[in-house]
């Protein structure tokens, strides 16, 4: 019996810290668990043993500390708890989103007038009727039982306890919660210790970037309560402000020397998720791109063979792009001017039209992470003269943008006195294919494909990719019209590549693995490039027109793109490298084209072609 007894109160104490704070316990689980279930319930039914082992833990600690001070850091979780419950499902009612940096962005360059406005037009009793209702009905009863333990407390509230009976019962259930405990604590540990291993993982990187990458991990941390995903907001917030300084420090340092005004029009068109196997100019048998192979046919149309995105997510590829940092220099991609300030700086009138990165509240990090150096005020003031202000759900959006623009007078075309940079963002081929294409321009379908080893799902997905494709070129084909009058030059690039079953495999988007290898590279990397230009532009510029038909072949990689721009323009500044312009006779086709910064596709490349040579065959 003594055995028994001694068990049962070890049992025992495996309960006290949740005894020291039953009502803190209670209210913070219930609050924990109806978020959690409402807002994310894919998380919910391993989240409940995640929520109990924090607030465990919690409740551990402060009962080591003295009943003064512990009310008052009780205080202060409930506020924090309370208050970032109630900004999350706010966000989750109105905009249909949990918290993200970028509504913590946007709250902080909100005004006082502008916040006031916003609290009279979005904020209302209305909402109690909202999922939002619930966790005020949890404040509440959480209220009213600090009322009613105040009162009693004060003896104003008489109750009629047999406090030994209470003992007694308190003694015989000890026991059993103790053991509830621990079960909840092994399930909790065994179950969701790698998602607290990934959440420190997650708040301990030094740069944005490396934080959007990890989340593309499969084992990635689930944030799964709104402390967690404010607590997240506010340190992605704190990496891209990091950022911002030093580019801010980096425009200070710009400086031109001089410009020519080689190019009087120079338009980068950028698409999305591009796989380049199925472009017909890269040799794809159905008809996907046929105003471009038009195009191609003019004799202005340099097609780039051999060209790769240093990155397969969009967020990197526009640092590495828009930055005049290329991978392997000194320092990180902040510590340079952005090209877009150079080309103001030297006196183009710059417009940028993107249907990605303008800041919506609902955007994720990776949105938040590509486009918090193109929206910041004072980093957007030095690169554009004009911007669009909304986006669309199909990109003929932005050629309404750009004819409203030139509408409104803008940007103008008067000759030798001006000069401009188009910069012309897309959507598309962004998942989800089916949406980025309106159904009207349907063209493909599933059965067009003979592919055996995929679904009819599959061969469904690839149409819906193919059609997006196609509408993609309507689009770009658009562009290019819009200049055909006028002296200027077109690039078109994808930010990067696309899996969509290649080679057969059951696979479309992105892995985002560590182990990069040739087949992943030439999906996932290798990119449509190139370069048109209109009539009047051949005849000013022969010489560029010449030296791009003979580039086509070089091996290029996009995070030296904006020395090709430079070059393009005549602009000389110190940043600029001849090295780096795929034009320029002093290129370097020996560089090392490092995809993640890491993997060499050279060599990569240099490997595959090797193995498909045929025994016996001589190397070159």
């Amino acid at each position: 019996m003594k055995i028994i007894r001694l068990a049962a109160r070890l049992l025992g104490y495996a309960f006290y810290p949740i005894m020291k704070s039953p009502a803190f316990f209670v209210f913070m689980f219930v609050l924990g668990y109806v978020c959690n279930r409402l807002e994310t319930p894919k998380f919910s039914e391993l989240g409940v043993f995640e929520l109990f082992v924090d607030l465990y833990a919690v409740c551990l600690v402060l009962s080591f500390i003295p009943w003064r001070v512990r009310r008052w850091v009780k205080g202060a979780i409930y506020v924090a708890m309370y208050a970032t419950s109630i900004a999350d499902m706010y966000c989750s009612v109105k905009f249909g989103s949990t918290f993200t940096p970028t509504m913590l962005l946007l709250i902080g360059e909100t005004t006082g007038s502008e916040a006031s406005e916003f609290l009279r037009s979005y904020v209302g009793w209305d909402l109690l009727a909202t999922d939002l209702g619930w966790v005020a009905l949890i404040l509440l009863a959480h209220i009213l039982y600090n009322v009613f333990m105040a009162m009693a407390r004060r003896r104003k509230l008489r109750l009629n306890l047999d406090m030994r009976a209470v003992h007694r019962m308190a003694a015989a259930v000890l026991p059993l919660l103790g053991l509830v405990c621990i079960l909840m604590l092994e399930k909790g540990i065994a179950t969701r210790s790698d998602n607290k291993k990934a959440f420190v993982r997650l708040m301990t990187y030094d740069n944005i970037g490396d934080v959007e990458h990890e989340l593309t991990r499969a084992d990635a941390a689930e944030l799964y309560l709104p402390v967690y995903r404010v607590a997240f907001s506010l340190y992605a917030n704190r990496l891209a402000a990091q950022q911002t300084e030093r580019l801010i420090e980096a425009t200070n340092r710009i400086r031109v020397d001089s410009c020519s005004f080689r190019s009087r029009n120079i338009v980068l068109v950028i698409g999305e998720s591009y796989n380049r196997g199925h472009s017909q100019l890269y040799g794809y048998d159905k008809p996907t791109t046929p105003r471009q192979l038009e195009l191609a046919r003019s004799g202005r149309m340099a097609v780039f063979s051999d060209v790769v995105a240093p990155w397969n997510l969009t967020s990197f590829v526009f640092k590495h792009v828009f930055s005049l940092y290329t991978v392997g220099d000194r320092g990180d991609w902040c510590d340079y001017p952005l090209f877009p300030e150079l080309f103001r700086k030297a006196g183009y009138r710059v417009t940028f039209i993107t249907n990605q990165f303008l800041p919506q509240a609902e955007e994720a990090v990776y949105d938040f992470s590509g486009g918090f150096f193109l929206n910041n005020p004072t980093l957007s003031e030095a690169q554009f003269d004009v911007r669009n202000t909304a986006l669309h759900t199909y990109d003929d959006g932005v050629l309404a943008d750009y004819d409203r623009l030139l509408g409104e007078g803008e940007f103008g075309f008067g000759g030798d006195s001006t000069a401009n940079l188009f910069i012309i963002h897309l959507k598309g081929q962004h998942v989800s294919y089916a949406q980025r294409y309106p159904a009207g321009r349907k063209r493909f379908a599933g059965g067009d494909y003979d592919a055996p080893t995929l679904t009819a799902h599959n061969r469904q997905v690839m149409a819906h990719y193919d059609n997006a494709t196609l509408y993609n070129d309507s689009i770009v084909g658009e562009i290019v019209k819009r200049f055909e009058s006028r002296d200027a030059i077109v690039i078109y690039m994808p930010d990067h590549g696309e899996e969509c079953f290649g080679d057969g495999l059951r696979v479309y988007g992105r892995l985002h693995s560590a182990d990069i290898d040739y087949r992943l590279a030439h999906e996932e990397f290798a990119i449509p490039f190139w370069m048109w230009w209109s009539e009047s532009y051949a005849k000013a510029h022969p010489d560029v027109a010449e030296a791009a038909a003979g580039a086509t072949g070089r091996p290029f990689m996009t995070d030296r793109l904006a020395h090709t721009l430079l070059g393009l323009a005549g602009i000389a500044c110190p940043e600029y490298r001849a090295d780096c312009d795929v034009l320029s006779p002093h290129y370097d086709t020996a560089r090392p084209r490092l995809l993640k910064n890491s993997v060499d596709y050279n060599k990569l490349k240099q490997e595959h072609d090797n193995k498909r040579k045929p025994a016996g065959v001589a190397q070159p």
